[in-house]
């Protein structure tokens, strides 16, 4: 018994050490929409993770790496889920854990949500069945202010680079799914402050953000998806990737030909589950993140 209360300590402690700090972000309260219902965690069945629902004011949560350790390098993470609800652990919490283990400072971004009722995955499900259009419609109108959440995110880790260690010109944005629409959405519209340094679009939800020309200084960007994804996100994250390369921009892909949507930091025993080693072994090569001695 007392050594599992022993356990419980140290696995609770590691969290905390882990989750430091919550960052509310600024924001301008948009008109035209409104959350009837409060911010909501949690299971869901038909995902089979945790989700975050409803989210109307944005947050960051700050996963910091051992001071010995720290490569001063940082990742935004934004979570998948249709602009309806964050798959807050495969492509968020797990994604920045295994980050501080490389010495990489990581910041899990809930970015704003389309409002939703009790739970937010159930509608978007059968909303994709029954009316998906509602779901464009719907995702259309609140995608500006996700993607202003994510360049005051990235603005912020830069003001405040030092407070964490950070090299203000080793700031990173990672996406999955609508999190890579927003990462997409972020690459089209930065300034001099908010411009990421790398960019990490995972099964970007291209269908919803379509591919545009580039910056003439977009940053340097790795693309990962599967052939077989079920959205057919395929062919568009292979475009994404043309529109570096052709402009002669820095540019990697990993395109895995088994792996589905949504696999995230999930375990399917398929080689999409190293995926971000492959991200790692990318940033060392680019120099974007010092390598641990």
């Amino acid at each position: 018994m007392k050594k599992g209360i022993f356990l419980l300590l140290v696995f609770n402690s590691l969290i905390f050490m882990n989750a430091q700090e919550i960052i509310n972000l600024p924001i301008d309260m948009p008109t035209e929409i409104t959350w009837h219902h409060d911010e909501k965690e949690y299971y869901s069945d038909i995902w089979k993770t945790q989700v975050i629902t409803n989210v109307s004011i944005p947050t960051m949560q700050v996963f910091s790496p051992a001071r010995e350790n720290n490569t001063g390098t940082a990742v935004i993470i934004a979570p998948g889920g249709g602009l309806y609800a964050h798959s807050i652990n495969t492509e968020g919490n797990d994604v920045a854990t295994w980050l501080t283990k490389k010495g990489i400072t990581a910041f899990v971004l809930k970015y704003r949500l389309v409002p939703t009722g009790e739970d937010g995955v159930a509608e978007i499900s059968l909303l994709g069945t029954k009316n998906p259009s509602m779901i464009t419609e719907k995702v259309s109108k609140m995608m500006p202010f996700s993607i202003s959440d994510g360049l005051t995110a990235v603005a912020y880790v830069r003001t405040h680079a030092k407070k964490y260690g950070i090299n203000p010109k080793k700031i990173g944005f990672m996406g999955f799914s609508a999190g890579g629409a927003v990462a997409m959405g972020i690459a089209y519209s930065y300034t001099a402050k908010n411009r990421p340094d790398f960019l990490v679009p995972v099964y970007p939800w291209t269908t919803q953000m379509d591919v545009q020309k580039p910056k003439k200084d977009a940053p340097p960007m790795l693309v990962i998806c599967a052939s077989d994804d079920p959205l057919d996100l395929a062919s568009g994250a292979i475009e994404l990737y043309n529109s570096w390369h052709n402009e002669g921009l820095n540019a990697g892909i990993h395109m895995y030909a088994k792996g589905g949507h949504g696999f995230g930091m999930r375990k399917n025993g398929l080689p999409s589950d190293t995926w971000i080693e492959r991200f790692y072994d990318w940033s060392i090569t680019e120099e974007l993140v010092s390598s641990k001695k």
